[in-house]
């Protein structure tokens, strides 16, 4: 298919593939006859989809997307590091801080991984995003929020169980890497969606608004 062929069938302007083609993000189309026309197949609208998906739904910069979707295309890059590179663009580690806030949280996040044998590497930017997390609440003097961080690991192990359960199903090489990178990084905005509606309804049950919301 041309160009606006491809376009048509995906929703995405012209000028915006021609944009990601130069971005790299989009593999170029078979040359043709013409020195001005490319074919595009099949597997550039599901590529282009992808695209958006990372992009609109899961916030990611074109630069972040380039750098994910390299490692999807090496062959030679294990699902494993596929995932590590995905979540390491998409977490806000926060600023840099020493204090005794943070001492804290670094012991109590260690203690927490240990206690349930996780094996996360030192270095991850989740580690650093959790302890910011738990620094602040110390910092603000909530320590009534400290045990959030088991309730949050429980239910953060279960979905991570979900997530590679959906992964491991999947046969082809290139499928499974897609179903593992839109799970992490859209499967993150879904996540959270439904976290809002279920503290909207259990809200509800706790505090009994004056007007339902549909009358509102």
């Amino acid at each position: 298919m041309r160009v606006s062929e491809l376009s048509q069938a995906t929703g995405v302007p012209v000028p915006t593939i021609k944009y990601y083609l130069r971005e790299g993000l989009l593999p170029r189309g078979e040359t043709t006859t013409s020195p001005n026309q490319a074919s595009y197949s099949d597997e550039h609208v599901t590529r282009l989809r992808l695209i958006r998906s990372l992009l609109d739904v899961g916030g990611l910069s074109v630069a972040t997307v380039r750098d994910v979707l390299a490692a999807v295309d090496d062959p030679d890059t294990s699902l494993h590091d596929v995932l590590g590179r995905a979540v390491g663009t998409v977490t806000a580690t926060g600023a840099d801080a020493d204090d005794e806030h943070h001492a804290r949280a670094r012991t109590r996040l260690a203690g927490l991984i240990d206690d349930r044998g996780w094996h996360v590497s030192p270095h991850a930017p989740a580690r650093e995003a959790a302890v910011a997390a738990l620094a602040t609440i110390y910092r603000l003097g909530l320590e009534n929020l400290d045990s959030l961080a088991d309730v949050y690991a429980g239910a953060a192990e279960q979905v991570a169980e979900a997530d590679l359960g959906s992964v491991v199903q999947v046969a082809d090489r290139d499928r499974r890497v897609q179903t593992a990178l839109v799970g992490t990084v859209v499967g993150d905005a879904l996540f959270a969606a439904l976290r809002r509606m279920a503290q909207e309804h259990t809200s509800a049950k706790h505090f009994p608004p004056a007007q339902d919301p549909e009358q509102r």
